[in-house]
């Protein structure tokens, strides 16, 4: 579930700086300046998926400790991540503004650029040529950031969702692309108004959870590598478990575990590796046996990402009085 949230985000996020870029070129007439802005998605698509393809060839040369150092480092680099891009996006309010804006100025410059609009060198018809070149380029520049940025920033969630939960749902992945993708076709081919405030609002809140559970969980493999010190057995510790509410396996299970691979092995329903408990520690964090440290580090992301995140949105909404 969490990988669904994650890919409907960031697809939905390019969804949309992609129609306000399209609709304002669109609507001056700019179809050479269309024809570099999809240009640029497409690069911006595939540079991610050979992105993506190098991430998991460095992660498989890495086991043991090295790989324990590596998923902590990763999770909580992703947990930045994912926290800016929550409050990024909660102080940018007027996007399609700035878009708009940044498109504007592209054209108009390159359009009325000293560097080629000189009667002694260039032709009319070649002036037009090198404006439009150039201010297709820009456009491409601005469309293959915003998608490659988008990417690059849902390998990151992605992984750190496969290394919290031990995989990730392929389908998941691909229903929330589709959901993203028919939102922004609805918002900007359709014409249909969708409450997107309140789209952002709600997976932000969750985002928020999931963000946590990744800092948690690279505190987590940290402590396993020895690199943040904690200590297993003696709970009085400062680091030591605090609580161990997984429910214990059957003597089946145990069995069958054995012999099982990781994917195969089978664990009661409210433990952090079953079913439920899967989807819980996806979507909010959920640990059935954190340290101390773990803890504290969950619980002070979430309430200081809520307050900052709460902050600003009621001063947008005062702003906006």
């Amino acid at each position: 579930m969490a990988e669904l949230l994650v890919v409907f985000r960031e697809v939905f996020e390019a969804a949309l700086i992609i129609g306000i870029l399209y609709t304002y070129l669109n609507k001056i007439g700019a179809k050479s300046e269309i024809i570099q802005l999809w240009k640029g998605v497409t690069y911006a698509v595939l540079l991610s998926i050979i992105a993506s393809f190098l991430f998991y060839q460095i992660y498989g040369e890495f086991t043991g400790v090295p790989a324990q150092i590596f998923e902590g480092v990763t999770m909580i680099v992703a947990a930045i991540v994912l926290a800016t891009m929550i409050i990024w996006m909660a102080r940018n309010h007027n996007i399609a503004d700035d878009l708009k804006l940044k498109a504007q100025k592209i054209v108009s410059n390159n359009k009325n650029s000293s560097n080629y609009n000189d009667d002694v060198f260039y032709s009319p018809v070649e002036r037009e040529g090198l404006a439009n070149l150039f201010s297709g380029y820009g456009i491409l520049g601005l469309a293959f950031i915003a998608v490659f940025r988008e990417g690059v920033e849902t390998i990151l969630f992605l992984n750190g969702i496969y290394m919290n939960q031990g995989g990730v749902s392929i389908v998941m992945s691909i229903i929330g692309a589709c959901i993203g993708l028919f939102a922004g076709y609805l918002i900007f081919v359709q014409g249909r108004k969708l409450p997107i405030k309140k789209f952002f609002n709600i997976t932000s809140v969750l985002l928020i959870f999931i963000a946590s559970g990744m800092l948690a969980y690279g505190i987590h493999e940290l402590e396993e590598a020895e690199i943040i010190p904690y200590d297993k057995n003696f709970k009085e510790s400062f680091n030591g478990q605090i609580w161990d509410i997984n429910p214990s396996l059957t003597d089946k299970q145990i069995d069958f575990n054995e012999s099982a691979l990781d994917h195969e092995k089978q664990y009661p329903v409210l433990h952090e590796k079953g079913r439920v408990g899967v989807l819980m520690k996806g979507l909010f964090g959920y640990n059935g046996n954190p340290s101390l440290i773990e803890f504290i580090a969950w619980l002070s992301s979430v309430l200081g990402l809520l307050y900052l995140w709460t902050r600003i949105k009621k001063k947008y909404s005062i702003e906006k009085k």
